[in-house]
């Protein structure tokens, strides 16, 4: 099996090369430099040259405060560049993967979102993803994957913030009113690369297992660091105006991973841990 995945820079795309050829899969990656997704010619022509079973799309516009000032830019990544992708492998009668966000349901309520469940964004990311799962979804070989709170090896993340942070100030407060479940991209990468071997198309919510808020999740991070000399103080949202709204629940159900045979993702505290240990952060943080 031959793979394209886009966004090889980012923490996922990364992660599922990695993945794939440790399977004996050939994953070819790309990001901006190889493969402009806002560009449609070159889309095309990088695909069909590369004669693909199936693209697997990581790149994005992640930066959910930036793309309320910019709009446009944001829209031409998510939507138009999915939309470009899913045009080819349209046309290409072969398997598109496009990874999505909690953050185009609107948040409200404690119940977890279904995997149909209608979406009503709250923000301008949020609206832009969900203009990109529409323009894949029209592909009759579609894996739709929404994922939350993702942190990985490769890249920038709500852990590397809070270590950095815990060691320059020995103190932090975080958000404790908005709910979820963080995703590990190595235990994400694994479930990737079963799905897209299956014709089991469709949308599938995989975050780890187990809820927390963002404030659990940092005392979290110190405790299993070995700092718990950090003061980790819990504070409602508006205690961090931000341009973006961001949804205050970001609780999932996953039964269409099970109703499809595949294995949900460890639990997030375990995927914490081996996090931890991978990036080698306690010997390196601990204050």
């Amino acid at each position: 099996m031959k793979i394209l995945v886009t966004g090889v820079k980012g923490q996922l795309g990364y992660d599922v090369v990695k993945e794939a050829e440790s399977r004996n899969i050939t994953a070819v990656g790309v990001d901006i430099e190889e493969m402009d997704i806002t560009n449609a010619k070159q889309v095309e022509s990088v695909i069909k040259e590369g004669n693909y079973d199936a693209i697997v799309h990581c790149a994005a516009w992640t930066a959910v405060d930036k793309a309320e000032e910019c709009v446009d830019a944001c829209r031409k990544v998510n939507a138009q560049g999915s939309e470009n992708i899913a045009k080819v492998c349209e046309e290409l009668d072969i398997p598109m993967m496009y990874f999505s966000t909690d953050y185009v349901f609107d948040g409200k309520g404690e119940t977890p979102w279904n995997e149909y469940d209608e979406r009503h964004p709250l923000n301008v990311y949020g609206q832009t993803k969900y203009e990109g799962e529409l323009a894949v979804e029209k592909l009759k070989k579609h894996f739709i994957i929404r994922i939350a709170w993702v942190f990985g090896k490769n890249g920038n993340n709500f852990i590397k913030t809070m270590l950095r942070l815990g060691k320059e100030r020995g103190a932090v407060s975080v958000v404790n009113d908005q709910v979820g479940s963080p995703t590990y991209t190595y235990d994400l990468a694994k479930l990737v690369v079963d799905m897209i071997q299956t014709d089991k198309y469709g949308t599938y919510h995989a975050t780890n297992e187990g809820l927390c808020s963002w404030y659990e999740f940092a005392c979290e991070i110190f405790k299993q660091a070995g700092m718990d000399n950090v003061v980790v103080t819990p504070v409602d949202s508006n205690a961090f105006p931000v341009k973006a709204t961001r949804p205050k629940n970001s609780r999932m159900n996953k039964s269409e991973l099970d109703k499809n045979g595949f294995h949900r993702l460890p639990s997030w505290q375990d995927a914490l841990s081996r996090y931890l240990k991978e990036i080698e952060i306690c010997k390196r943080y601990i204050v």
